[in-house]
């Protein structure tokens, strides 16, 4: 039924959470944040994630732009700390964007997933809201470009989920249609809801299990879940 695959990346096959951990940790010893006031690495990390998410889903509702997220995320986490100290701010953004896309850590049984739809003749696609250049190391680090011909961003969409426009360039740019295409990813706002709008059937990969209104085509739980699909 389904020819060509669509994917979000981060929180559905590259694990964001991980490598984001792992790299907040790595700055937090590599600056001496402890000598700033902040008491652990984990209190360190538990403010940025909630901050960081927060201004992800500001993006995605064109609340914000790519270069606010850059310049304030480590501002809003030291502020929320109650830290004052400012000199290090450009410094942490610039060291975290170029250690997390070099973290290679992917979600449980992605890899084995994608190998599996890789040999059964399926043609994968990634649309992400993420930054560009960013999103090809991740890949690249993590050893998964191989399995994809075309990579949709917003940059080169010039629209990001979940606007319609962005699905539209995704299905033009690799000669399908919706009839022959599914769209995967753990977002429910921008990349269930924003592929239903142009009648793409969808997979939600849901881990956590929350309840939504309107209904996605596939729930799955666990990776190895969309097997039994495709």
């Amino acid at each position: 039924m389904y020819k060509h695959l669509f994917f979000d990346l981060d929180h559905t096959l590259w694990d964001f959470d991980r490598n984001s951990a792992e790299s907040i940790t790595e700055l937090f010893e590599t600056f001496r944040l402890v000598d700033l006031g902040i008491p652990s690495a984990e209190e360190f990390s538990r403010h940025f994630v909630t901050i960081n998410r927060q201004l992800w889903a500001d993006y995605d509702k064109n609340l914000i732009e790519h270069s606010y997220i850059r310049q304030h995320r480590f501002p809003l986490v030291f502020q929320a700390l109650g830290v004052d100290e400012s000199a290090v701010h450009a410094d942490l953004n610039t060291e975290y964007l170029r250690i997390l896309p070099r973290k290679p850590h992917l979600l449980e049984s992605a890899r084995e997933v994608l190998d599996y739809l890789k040999e059964k003749g399926y043609v994968m696609h990634i649309i992400t809201n993420g930054f560009a250049e960013i999103q090809a190391i991740k890949m690249d680090s993590a050893e998964i470009a191989h399995y994809f011909t075309h990579v949709v961003t917003s940059e080169n969409a010039n629209a990001k989920k979940p606007n319609p426009l962005v699905f539209q360039y995704a299905m033009e740019i690799s000669g399908t249609n919706a009839q022959e295409s599914l769209m995967i990813g753990d977002n429910y706002e921008a990349d269930i809801m924003g592929a239903k709008g142009v009648n793409l059937d969808t997979v939600f990969y849901n881990p956590q299990g929350l309840l939504v209104d309107d209904q996605p085509t596939y729930d799955i739980r666990h990776w190895k879940e969309l097997i039994a699909i495709l």
